[in-house]
């Protein structure tokens, strides 16, 4: 019979990674349509520290609501252990991975665990060229990455696109997505990730640390800034007439200004999709797509992973290893 408990990541109190408690909890049951699935690596996300503190950077009168205790992590890989009534497709034994139940609050993905539950909808097969930590890299942010150029900008080929904080999680995904369309990519980030982002098919890099954006590049059809904040407007005079900007974090913009340009401003919110996934698997295994990881920790090391992460200037995605390959 199998074991009725699982060990997972679990918030009871909101704050700093300390918050988080490796503890014995039960294991879930996959209702309809639900795969269960055996977590071998799951990964870190900006969602997952927002919701560890309680969404605490959001005005409280705004703030959603989320119940405690819960189990972070949307981003898992793993293999199919069991299946629900309806399901069909994938079986036990199955390798998957997944952006699982985003962006739901309460019911989300619970990926930080030994086990979780999904809807079969939301996963893909493992692409056979990652290894299981590698593809629990590329959900969520791979996903977005797929979204902002494809659903909202529905980028053309041969288009000159920028990306800022191209070393990190969504943007290192961006380069290299944008380069499937015949793109011609700046890269934009800190000195020393340039030999990585060349790697990934950078055609031009500028170092924001000794460069101002502004002042060298021109022309551009298409900007994803990654990074947001009150700068965010400095990329105005960065893009054509009648291009367009889309910020993954909030920005200032200038938006009154960004108009008489005919810039807009297309994006969203990213969610869950498991033929977006199983694309991305398809781009993996062709060797159009390469996942960077920073680094790896143990499940039970899940505060250290966040305090980490919080430390920025990530060069890929964080990574928690629940399991051997």
């Amino acid at each position: 019979m199998a074991k009725a408990t699982m060990m997972a990541v679990r918030v009871h109190e909101f704050g700093g990674p300390e918050v988080l408690t490796y503890e014995e909890v039960p294991r879930p049951e996959p209702g309809p349509g639900d795969v269960l699935v055996r977590v071998r690596a799951a990964c870190l996300n900006p969602p997952d520290w927002y919701a560890r503190t309680g969404f605490a950077t959001i005005p409280e009168s705004m703030r959603p609501v989320m119940p405690l205790p819960f189990t972070p992590g949307s981003d898992v890989s793993g293999v199919v252990a069991g299946v629900g009534p309806g399901v069909t497709g994938l079986r036990e034994g199955d390798e998957v991975f997944g952006l699982v139940r985003f962006p739901e609050l309460g019911n989300g993905g619970k990926g930080y665990a030994e086990y979780t539950t999904s809807p079969v909808s939301h996963l893909a097969r493992k692409p056979a060229a990652l290894d299981h930590v590698q593809a629990a890299g590329v959900p969520m942010a791979g996903l977005t990455a797929y979204q902002f150029l494809f659903d909202h900008v529905r980028l053309e080929p041969g288009r000159t696109v920028l990306v800022n904080g191209a070393a990190g999680g969504v943007g290192h995904f961006l380069v290299q997505l944008a380069k499937t369309r015949d793109a011609r990519v700046v890269a934009v980030a800190s000195g020393r990730h340039e030999g990585f982002l060349r790697g990934l098919g950078a055609d031009e890099f500028v170092d924001y640390t000794t460069t101002r954006v502004q002042e060298v590049v021109r022309d551009v059809d298409h900007v994803f800034d990654t990074v947001g904040g009150p700068d965010g407007h400095r990329f105005l005079p960065v893009v054509r007439r009648g291009g367009t900007i889309s910020p993954v974090f909030f920005g200032d913009y200038h938006t009154e200004r960004a108009a008489e340009l005919g810039i807009t401003f297309p994006g969203g919110q990213v969610r869950s999709d498991g033929a977006q996934m199983a694309e991305l698997a398809r781009l993996a295994d062709a060797g159009s797509l390469r996942v960077g990881v920073d680094g790896v920790y143990a499940l039970a090391d899940a505060a250290k992973a966040h305090d980490r992460a919080e430390r920025g200037h990530i060069q890929g995605k964080i990574v928690l290893r629940v399991a051997e390959d």
